[in-house]
């Protein structure tokens, strides 16, 4: 081997070691850290009926509101039930919600979520019959009705009750038919701007500057300009469709950026370090310290014909046990020295929250430490 192949060979074995020691960095599409300003999803509400329960619906007594439901319907349906007492267990009184995507057409299907909001015990089985949906505005957008799927159930005998999941919730995939057509949003857009889902001025700024390469490259013109750390305002080209125009975008690729941050969940235990997070030079220990306190009393009896009493002598035994606590020493550069750092200690979920906060409380914590 010749030494310019050796000198080659060296270089991209140098290049392999950097490339495994150095973290990849992810680019995405600016169609999923943004999007369209004013586009966006509507929330539709309506107060509906099921129908069909197997007598774990509400009770007219306690549930007054869904036998006055029951009546109103009724009597639209031409049955006359003013002067009867309704005492049915199989209805139930549901609230539906749906969200009305952008651009939904008449006669496009939604998905529905009910709940119950009386003393119904399961919606298992039920038929939830035809609800108005309607928005802030008042106006009915959708019509909902069809059979519930409940993900829980509910066993019950006479000494025992078995309940898994939430019986008295239910959705309806694709249970609910667009009635009224929301305007074109695009079309009553006079400044076409795009919003992050992650407010970041450095992001705000890698998006204009990715959308201008691209703009220059193709219309020898420059259409974006970061307005904040959210918005980023654009200029869509002359003799083109705002939707071809928004399609291109979208599918440019960038790497967004985050601050650094450290997220606990002392619930669960769960920490979440971000990938900028560093720590600044400090050492650590920790060990556990376990005390057990044991009670065995003893019955002291007395010497026959002594005429004493039986006595209860308490008996206490304390033992105190700590675990052997290292010292090391952290500096976290990146994600990996500090993750490395921690795992020399030999920590378990608990031990790393108290460790971060103790750091934090240091100063040595370069990070927001956001405790959940």
């Amino acid at each position: 081997m010749t030494l310019a192949s050796r000198l080659i060979v060296g270089l991209c074995a140098f290049a392999l070691a950097l490339t495994g020691a150095m973290p990849a960095r992810a680019s995405v599409r600016i169609k999923d850290i943004a999007g369209l300003q004013g586009v966006r999803d509507n929330q539709l509400v309506g107060y509906g009926l099921v129908i069909g329960l197997q007598g774990t619906g509400d009770s007219v007594r306690n549930s007054p509101f869904t036998g006055q439901a029951l009546q109103s319907m009724l009597d639209r349906l031409g049955v006359n039930v003013r002067n009867s007492a309704l005492r049915t267990r199989n209805v139930a009184a549901v609230i539906v919600t749906a969200d009305l995507p952008a651009f939904a057409g008449r006669g496009s299907r939604i998905d529905v979520s009910v709940a119950s909001m009386g003393d119904a015990t399961s919606l298992l089985g039920g038929t939830l019959v035809v609800t108005s949906l309607l928005a802030a505005d008042g106006q009915t957008y959708a019509l909902a009705q069809g059979r519930l799927n409940v993900s829980g159930f509910s066993a019950q005998g006479e000494a025992e009750r078995l309940t898994q999941g939430v019986t008295t919730a239910a959705r309806i995939p694709g249970g609910a038919l667009v009635e009224r057509q929301i305007p074109d949003q695009l079309a009553t857009l006079h400044v076409l701007s795009l919003e992050l889902r992650n407010p970041d001025f450095v992001t705000a700024e890698r998006v204009a500057g990715a959308i201008n390469a691209f703009t220059r490259d193709r219309y020898k013109s420059t259409v974006a300009f970061a307005l904040d750390h959210r918005t980023i305002s654009l200029t869509r080209p002359p003799n083109m469709s705002t939707a071809r125009f928004i399609a291109e975008i979208e599918r440019l690729e960038l790497e967004p950026d985050s601050p650094a941050r450290v997220v606990v969940d002392e619930r669960t235990g769960t920490v979440v370090i971000g990938r900028d997070v560093k720590i600044s030079t400090v050492a650590v220990t920790h060990g556990n310290l376990t005390v057990r306190v044991t009670e065995t009393p003893m019955v002291s009896q007395p010497e026959p014909l002594s005429n004493g009493q039986t006595v209860v002598v308490p008996r206490t035994q304390i033992e105190a046990q700590q675990g052997n606590g290292r010292l090391a020493i952290i500096n976290g550069a990146n994600l990996h020295t500090l993750v490395r750092g921690l795992n020399q200690i030999g920590l378990k979920p608990a031990g790393i929250i108290a460790i971060l906060q103790a750091i934090k409380t240091a100063g040595a914590l370069q990070a927001d430490l956001v405790v959940q």
